[in-house]
């Protein structure tokens, strides 16, 4: 028996642990309320704060008059002013009402200062994108390209973004800095003109062309033959898919094609001296796959810098217009839903601008889609004409080997000085960084921006075709985007334009990015424009691959004449169709690109408004709303019938092989047999292409089989996916978009190709023909499906696999568990997908969820403008809670459309809350 003293110690002892035990308990209870508490301040007291008022007045200085601000029961703000410099100031204050935080993220990463928001870890961005030197060029364009009166409108813009921003607490403008707090003690500063001027080579970047087209066929000849990679890059089928200019002209003067115009070149592609991985088949040095290599992952760790999607194949936008003979209004419809990535808010904002007195102190009455942080109408329509948008693809970038020597570079036997800048970044929570961007006559090095690529461009000999001295070598890039123009001067000039010639003027100042311009007015022509920069490259030299930087053989040799750029004006047929496929046939003199999009959304588009028109037959605008969310899969088309025909012995397999059976190819989110099917094309494209292309390519670690590691089926299916999991896949990987469907089109009745031959497994044997292959895809995708749906096919639905979820792009991707949900929104289940009219894209190399969307739609009746419709992917508000944060998307889920206000009349009809703003 224990004595009392050794007893007493005992309970001393036990209540001891006791009290630490409970002390335990009591911290950590007091931990979570603390994080409860934490995320009620902020959810709560924070978000109140930062909601806009949109009712009663303000007193802004700088103001001539009164302006008021109309908001509809979606807060869609539609502005009226009696100068354009209060329109524009009006428009800046607003715009930092409802989507400040987004606008200054915006030109934190134009100016490649992110580190100073969110710290250490956005270093490597802005490393490179300091390189860029995006913001460097918007102030030389603001300092000498603008015109006085676009430079006027800037600075007003920025005064009523400023006089939002004067006196406010941070969480006053937006509840992310109250996060943000958490972590540094970051203030928003003052906007600037240039800063706007900048988000325009933002959006140039997303939408840049084929530079990663030219690093991949470049890095594909490590493994492929000069065959192969033509294989995987056809020719666009011109014979199938018709280009947007069909009745057009080339030539403003002439009419005509102009085939002695300086540095004609081919259409088509030379794919076939990718053999070398140089243009014009130089030899390339040892080292250039490892810094090919490295570029793409640098490349692929830059955010989608304008939120504006990832650059490849499939992703683009649809716009089309039909003239009033085909059109139950007698007038012309215009449809437009440009796909880009999705994000929360949407990248677009609706609002009107109108001057209560259109006269020559104020000049505009125009509604549409903006940026937030941009001032004027990007897309949309005035009282007298509509536009239109879709990325042209133009080839605007080339990457440049270049020869370094004795610390310059090598140009035509001379050795150049590096042009050299210090850029010191700045780091919220830590010190700053001082980087040196070099530059060459070709442009920024951005090899620089990885060190692993500088230790492989010195480590690496250079071939006999370049002078064998020096000390390594680099890339460089050549942009368009980097020589100031004066795109911002085109913004306003559409805005503003009355008729076809005001527009086309207008338009040869949208320099970067080029686009396709739609365009319909109210007297009831239409027409298409391509602008931009497109440059003009040395014979022999078409821009799908890179090339010798150390010979001025490859340089560009100017730029296309405006009135040589591709243009349409009411053509006999009644419509004008845009959605990324070829702009112009074959004779055309020019290189516009080598790699178009193939035409397969353009074509579907085509045949449904010829279906329509057909024997008399009109559009309405409800016709034009179901065609953007027509679902149709055309490789479905073409694959299933043959996948009916295939013998599968495997009950399981077959059971899922019945789903295909009287399938529509509708893809519906409801839809099993849409479920399946993409399944078996994504496991196609694996077998077929993914395996084989050289490791620079392949998602590193990533499964490219899903077959179970032995036979007993989809429990073992299940862990197995469960432990590969679903990775991020390199933009060469076989997507699934429309380029993949023209390779695969091209070699489908060719049984025994060699791309149908794969190795065998433990659980399959080797395929070598076409049937074979397509037996194992079904196989591997009745396996994926019961590890992501179940085994109960009954059960299946593409939605369930296809969904949209809706993300702060910087705290709701990167930010606490407890914050992200705070912020996010969804997910949705979607129907479409790649290369649909309803272009729900997702990526086939990566999984199933939603990458890009319609991110908004549009129809304008020219008929009457009060008639027209719109809808945007989120809401009016990037304010988490407000009520228009996401009003909008279940109604854009389902293919709806909003009563889109363009009249004082309707718009006053309409009007929920009303601000004056006053001098």
């Amino acid at each position: 028996m224990p004595s009392s003293t050794n007893a007493s110690a005992g309970r001393q002892s036990g209540k001891k642990k006791g009290r630490r035990a409970r002390l335990l308990v009591i911290v950590l209870v007091l931990a979570v309320v603390a994080g409860i508490g934490y995320g009620a301040y902020w959810g709560v007291d924070s978000v109140r704060a930062s909601l806009p008022q949109t009712t009663g007045s303000v007193e802004l200085d700088g103001l001539d008059g009164p302006v008021q601000v109309k908001r509809d029961s979606y807060g869609i703000p539609q502005i009226y002013a009696s100068t354009d410099e209060d329109l524009f100031m009006a428009q800046g204050f607003v715009q930092a009402q409802d989507r400040f935080y987004e606008m200054d993220v915006r030109r934190h990463t134009t100016s490649g200062r992110l580190s100073e928001m969110f710290g250490k870890g956005q270093v490597k961005t802005d490393e490179f994108l300091r390189t860029l030197g995006w913001h460097r060029v918007a102030q030389q364009e603001y300092d000498s390209k603008l015109s006085p009166e676009t430079k006027k409108y800037l600075q007003a813009y920025s005064e009523g973004v400023n006089s939002y921003l004067a006196g406010k607490s941070a969480k006053a403008i937006s509840a992310e800095y109250v996060a943000l707090g958490f972590e540094n003690d970051y203030k928003p500063q003052k906007w600037t003109p240039v800063d706007s001027v900048a988000w325009l080579k933002a959006m140039a970047w997303d939408l840049r062309g084929n530079m990663q087209d030219e690093i991949d066929r470049s890095l594909m000849t490590s493994r492929l033959s000069a065959k192969q990679i033509k294989d995987l890059y056809p020719e666009y089928p011109y014979d199938r898919h018709k280009p947007i200019v069909q009745e057009g002209a080339y030539n403003s003067v002439t009419q005509e094609y102009d085939s002695s115009a300086s540095g004609t070149q081919s259409q088509t592609g030379t794919a076939g001296t990718a053999g070398t991985g140089l243009t014009g088949g130089t030899e390339a040095p040892s080292g250039l796959q490892s810094q090919l290599g490295g570029l793409a992952d640098v490349l692929d760790q830059i955010p989608d810098s304008a939120g504006l999607g990832p650059n490849g194949n499939g992703i683009g936008s649809n716009s089309w217009v039909v003239s009033g003979e085909h059109t139950i209004t007698g007038k012309p419809l215009l449809a437009n839903d440009p796909h880009l990535a999705p994000q929360l808010p949407s990248v677009w904002y609706q609002m009107g601008l109108h001057c209560t007195s259109v006269s020559a102190k104020c000049q505009y009455d125009v509604t549409g889609y903006t940026f937030a942080g941009m001032p004027g109408v990007v897309i949309g329509h005035n009282q007298d004409i509509s536009w239109g948008l879709t990325n042209s693809g133009a080839d605007v970038t080339d990457l440049y080997l270049e020869r370094f020597n004795g610390g310059g570079y090598l140009y035509d036997d001379k050795t150049v000085a590096f042009k050299t800048r210090k850029e010191v970044i700045k780091v919220a929570g830590g010190a700053s960084k001082t980087i040196t961007v070099r530059e060459t006559n070709n442009g920024p090095l951005l090899s620089d921006r990885n060190d692993e690529l500088v230790k492989v461009g010195k480590k690496a000999p250079v071939g006999s075709t370049a002078p064998d001295r020096g000390d390594g070598y680099g890339i460089a890039l050549r942009w368009t985007a980097l020589d100031p123009g004066n795109t911002m001067d085109a913004v306003f000039g559409i805005d503003k334009a009355k008729n076809w010639s005001e527009f086309r003027k207008a338009a040869a100042d949208f320099q970067v990015p080029s686009q396709n311009l739609t365009y319909a007015d109210v007297e009831g022509h239409i027409g298409y424009q391509m602008p931009g920069r497109i440059p003009v490259r040395a014979e022999g030299d078409d821009g799908s691959l890179p090339s010798p930087g150390w010979t001025s053989d490859y340089k560009w040799t100017g730029y296309i004449e405006q009135a040589e750029l591709p243009y349409e004006y009411d053509p006999k047929r009644g419509y004008i169709v845009t959605a990324n496929q070829a702009v112009v046939g074959e004779d055309y003199p020019y290189t516009l690109t080598t790699d178009w999009g193939y035409g397969t959304r353009s074509q579907r588009i085509t045949d449904l408004v010829k279906s329509k028109i057909d024997g008399g037959g009109k559009i309405s605008t409800d016709d034009m709303r179901l065609m953007q969310m027509d679902n149709s899969s055309e490789i479905a088309k073409l694959l299933v019938p043959k996948l009916l025909k295939i013998d599968v012995k495997d009950s399981y397999v077959r059971e899922a092989q019945q789903l295909l059976e009287n399938w529509d190819y509708t893809q519906n989110p409801d839809s099993a047999a849409a479920a399946y099917f993409n399944s078996v094309w994504r496991n196609i494209l694996k077998l077929s292409f993914g395996n084989k292309l050289p490791k620079e390519l392949r998602v590193e670690g990533q499964c490219l089989s899903v077959t179970p590691v032995d036979n007993t089926g989809p429990a073992d299916e299940d862990r197995k996916v469960r432990e590969c999991g679903e990775r991020d896949a390199h933009s060469a990987q076989p997507d699934g978009g429309d380029r993949w469907f023209e390779v695969v089109r091209k070699i489908i009745n060719d049984e025994k190709n060699d791309w149908w031959k794969t190795p065998g497994n433990r659980n399959n044997d080797p395929t070598t023909t076409r049937d074979q292959l397509l037996k194992r895809a079904m196989k591997d995708a009745r396996w994926d499906l019961t590890a992501k749906l179940g085994k109960d096919i009954d059960t299946w639905s593409w939605g369930r696999l296809h969904k949209l979820e809706l993300k702060n792009q910087t705290l709701g991707t990167e930010g606490p568990g407890w914050l992200q949900y705070v912020l996010n929104r969804g997910p949705w289940k979607l129907g479409g997908g790649e290369a649909a009219v309803n272009a729900t894209g997702w990526n086939a190399a990566g999984g199933y969820g939603v990458d890009w969307v319609p991110s908004m739609r549009m129809v304008v009746n020219l008929a009457d403008l009060d008639k027209s419709k719109w809808i945007n992917l989120t809401g009016a508000s990037g304010h988490t809670y407000s009520a228009h944060y996401t009003d909008q998307t279940d109604k854009w889920v389902k293919g709806e459309l909003l009563p889109w206000h363009f009249t004082e009349k309707a718009v006053g009809a309409n009007t929920s809350d009303t601000l004056v703003l006053k001098p």
